[in-house]
């Protein structure tokens, strides 16, 4: 029963992507952009990057990663799509990220990351929406609890909050 229903779940997830990954462009954002991914990328929606907003994002499926960070307290609940469908539905073709916050901060991150390890683009923190004064819109986070060998000063660098935009090179 409950493979039926994973298997079912990962059907219209794939569905819903489906038009968007088989297309040489993306919907347009009807709200607010709060992410922009340019560079080695085939899928665009807004000349040659692909702009995004809050519910773009979550149509990509939103996921789970409840983790310690050393920028929060105890374990805490973040929510967003996984890093890996977002480059799935640019059609990314690089190997290396760099995310780039609002304040310009910039980190590389290799694409690697978000295949080996469940990387989300955390939406929500503890249930409620990031606002820009508590590390949002954007918070890329890694499952630190799930994988102990990612609590890394390179890895936390990686981590970049108030992400504003994606480079595929």
């Amino acid at each position: 029963m409950l493979k039926k229903l994973l298997l079912k779940l990962l059907f219209l997830t794939m569905a819903s992507l489906a038009p968007w990954a088989a297309a040489d462009s993306l919907p347009k954002p009807a709200g607010k952009v709060i992410l922009t991914i340019e560079g080695a990328i085939k899928n665009t929606n807004s000349g040659d990057k692909a702009v995004f907003d809050r519910a773009m994002l979550e149509n990509l499926g939103m996921v789970t990663t409840r983790t310690h960070t050393p920028w929060t307290d105890g374990v805490t609940e973040f929510e967003g799509p996984l890093g890996r469908s977002l480059l799935e539905v640019v059609g990314a073709e690089g190997e290396n990220l760099t995310v780039t916050a609002l304040n310009d901060y910039s980190a590389n991150v290799p694409s690697e990351d978000f295949y080996s390890f469940d990387v989300i683009l955390a939406l929500k923190m503890d249930g409620a929406y990031m606002r820009v004064r508590n590390k949002g819109p954007l918070f890329v986070i890694y499952p630190f609890d799930r994988s102990p060998e990612l609590n890394t000063e390179v890895i936390h660098n990686r981590s970049v909050w108030q992400v504003k935009s994606i480079r595929v090179d």
